[in-house]
């Protein structure tokens, strides 16, 4: 089993991570020619400016974001609060076996009426012996001072022993429910920065867009004012234009709800900048092994053990109430101790015992309470049922996504790299009067609708890769790295991503 834990990351790790930057930068300074809308040498004067691109612009670390997250969430906290008070339940528990010690004093001050006080012929002046020892009692007025120490020892107590058990199974369960809202709050931190991401660059397109629009408007508005233009591209060119501004509001809105939502689970909010690179270049291989593989995984998923350890905290508190049937032995150890005014009450006692208590009939109170544990218990392995279920819909879920999201991006490089050659074979004709300019406008609103529709594939990717880890219990800081590899080769080139 791997709880969901993000250590530091290692100083040679971050060698190997710079260096690989490195090359994906170097990459990306090759390919990008090939990868671009066409060599700026044999653009015209007025076409618009390429695709942006992110050269040395770093993304935020996703893994201290998740680090921020954990120290800034109120909810883990209140959980490990709650786990640390559950852990002393252990010790409650060992505390009912071993020896109870105890001890007290008391003065009792008592004025009474006997035959002493109530026999007006009796003087205790006229006793031979003993007339002092009789003074207390003729005057009817007492005064005792006592003192005591027990000490009781369980011999044998089968509920207090299955007592321990179940408080070590809740200790268990509570482990288990913080690490659960730790990979919740992962998934959180983790589709918040990709859903920023996807904004954030959407948001660097659209202003693209709008300024190829802006461009393209310019070049059909001078057009028309020379007299060798047409009134409909300048009107087609104003509402594309309008149309671009419009979506580019929108991209900033999304993006400002995915800050303020990194920003409510971190307490920080991160700075997205720069654009895209060479979005052909980004390779996302499939997972490996089949679906029963993956299946045969869910039993480490952290809802499953957490269920399954319930059930065993309701068996534990089961065999609890069944102890109620048995007897206890216990050694009881005791000393008493009394000074007073009266001799005759004076006392020291020592005493020993085994004491054995059996319950014979309670009402039906136990009978009643093994059964609600009884249920319980079927509730509880009917729960863990369900969640099982659910793992395994999960695991089938995300690889069917993740398949399919392969499939999407492989139709959509193809779709990409047409819409590149039609955008320019547009742009040629539209120069040679074989194509208008309403044509060349709807190319260049697909490609770049393509590019945003790409990467929101990718981030899909990425949520259902990391779900499928968290499915099978297996999200750790290694998978964070490869997210942010797989980014970072989205902004700066191509790379091989796994």
């Amino acid at each position: 089993m791997r709880r969901m834990a993000l250590p530091a990351v290692k100083e040679h790790r971050r060698m190997w991570v710079a260096w690989g930057v490195a090359v994906l930068c170097l990459v990306s300074s090759n390919s990008g020619m090939a990868a671009g809308v066409g060599d700026p040498q044999s653009r015209p004067a007025m076409e618009p400016p390429p695709f942006p691109s992110e050269a040395t612009t770093p993304l935020p670390s996703l893994p201290e974001l998740f680090s921020l997250a954990l120290e800034n969430d109120s909810d883990l906290a209140s959980q490990r609060y709650g786990l640390e008070a559950t852990t002393k339940e252990i010790d409650m528990a060992w505390s009912q076996l071993k020896p109870q010690v105890s001890a007290g004093a008391s003065y009792m001050y008592q004025v009474s009426d006997n035959y002493y006080t109530d026999n007006p012929d009796y003087d205790p002046g006229n006793e031979i012996i003993g007339a002092d020892d009789n003074e207390a009692r003729f005057e009817g007025r007492t005064r005792d001072a006592s003192w005591q120490v027990s000490l009781t020892q369980p011999l044998f107590s089968l509920e207090r022993w299955r007592g321990v058990d179940e408080a070590e199974a809740q200790v268990e369960v509570s482990q288990l429910e913080l690490a659960v809202g730790e990979n919740e709050l992962a998934m959180a931190v983790i589709e918040a920065y990709l859903n920023a991401f996807l904004a954030s660059r959407e948001v660097r397109l659209m202003e693209s867009k709008r300024e190829s629009f802006e461009l393209q408007y310019r070049q059909a508005s001078r057009s028309y004012e020379l007299g060798v233009g047409d009134r409909l591209n300048v009107l087609e060119s104003q509402a594309r234009l309008d149309q671009a501004a419009a979506d580019r509001i929108k991209a900033e809105n999304s993006l400002d709800s995915a800050l303020g939502e990194l920003e409510r689970l971190t307490g920080q909010r991160p700075e997205f900048r720069g654009g895209l690179g060479n979005l052909l270049g980004v390779n996302l291989v499939p997972v490996d092994g089949n679906v029963d593989d993956w299946i045969a995984r869910t039993t480490e998923n952290l809802s499953v053990r957490l269920a399954a350890q319930q059930l065993d905290v309701a068996q534990a508190n089961t065999d609890v109430r069944r102890s109620g049937h048995y007897p206890e032995v216990n050694l009881s150890l005791s000393y008493f101790d009394r000074d007073s005014n009266d001799p005759y009450r004076e006392t020291r006692d020592g005493r020993a015992s085994v004491e054995v208590e059996v319950p014979i009939y309670q009402g039906g109170y136990t009978s009643a309470s093994v059964r609600q544990g009884e249920l319980t218990t079927l509730a509880s392995q009917e729960s863990l049922t369900h969640q099982q279920r659910l793992a395994r819909q999960d695991v089938r879920e995300r690889l069917r996504n993740i398949d399919g999201g392969l499939r999407q991006l492989n139709a959509l490089s193809r779709s990409m790299e047409s819409s590149r050659l039609f955008l320019e074979a547009a742009e040629k004709g539209e120069q040679l009067g074989l194509r208008n300019l309403v044509d060349v406008l709807d190319a260049r609103a697909e490609l770049y609708d393509l590019r945003v529709q790409y990467v929101d594939v990718v981030r899909q990717y990425l949520v259902d890769r990391l779900g499928l880890e968290v499915a099978v219990g297996d999200l750790g800081s290694d998978d964070l790295m490869r997210t942010m590899e797989t980014l970072h080769a989205l902004t700066r080139g191509s790379a091989a991503i796994g």
